[in-house]
């Protein structure tokens, strides 16, 4: 409830810290939590701070960016230098980098202004989702496999996707069959209506990816349980059967 003070705690590296509402909290290379002596690191990064009934995160950097992920990765947010944002999810996570050092960070409350919906605690406990447009095992695991960062760590950015020959080579797949699959993978969902797969004039492979794992990770169509596709030997190396 706006002006009910909701408690509000940072996890870093195993340490718990609760934030304290009279002032304001700064998180970076100096401050109430210090994250690393990084010189790529600015000394006052990140300021949490109660006020309106609501915690609020802003970026008072003057290069780095953060971003923000939450309701199991449903929702993220991208909180750019001089920008701020309100802390609504019971749990949020900040991945940033600076220089050649990615952070994470979690933010916890108890009493947060939005819920995560029952779908998404359906898929965030493992429970499967029934898709109107089914795939066969090798395009799943074409899909975790692009998605694979996104899956094991909430707020990584699209820059961090693998490549197509990356993907490939993790399958241990040759680029024609990852790139057919890929192809039918895209035609599938282009035909039931997701926008952006569809290749054209302009539209390069990096987009069309990114686009891809965007959809697949919000619409819980692969989560975090899907992961253990990829070390499944006999999966990766199973014929294809003109199974497309």
């Amino acid at each position: 409830m706006p002006g009910r003070f909701a408690p509000l705690r940072v996890e870093f590296a195993g340490e718990w810290i609760e934030v304290p509402a009279g002032r304001p909290f700064v998180i970076g290379r100096e401050g109430d939590l210090e994250i690393d002596d990084n010189q790529y690191l600015h000394r006052q990064f990140l300021e949490l701070q109660y006020h309106d009934g609501l915690w609020w995160l802003a970026n008072v950097g003057s290069r780095l960016a953060a971003t923000i992920s939450s309701a199991g990765g449903a929702v993220q947010s991208w909180l750019s230098p001089g920008a701020r944002m309100p802390v609504v999810f019971a749990q949020s996570v900040i991945v940033f980098t600076a220089g050649p050092t990615t952070y994470e960070l979690t933010l916890y409350t108890e009493e947060a202004q939005y819920a995560v919906s029952s779908q998404i605690e359906a898929s965030m406990s493992g429970e499967t989702t029934v898709m109107p447009v089914s795939f066969t095992p090798l395009q799943k695991l074409l899909i975790v496999a692009l998605a694979e960062p996104m899956l094991r760590r909430e707020g990584v950015s699209m820059s961090e996707l693998p490549s197509s020959s990356a993907a490939a080579q993790r399958l241990g797949w040759t680029m024609s069959k990852f790139n057919r699959k890929l192809d039918n993978v895209c035609d599938k969902l282009d035909r039931m209506g997701v926008q952006g797969l569809r290749g054209g004039p302009g539209k390069l492979a990096t987009n069309r990816r990114a686009r891809l794992v965007e959809y697949a990770v919000t619409s819980q169509l692969v989560t975090r349980a899907d992961l253990a596709l990829l070390d499944d030997e006999a999966l990766r190396n199973q014929n294809e059967n003109d199974e497309d």
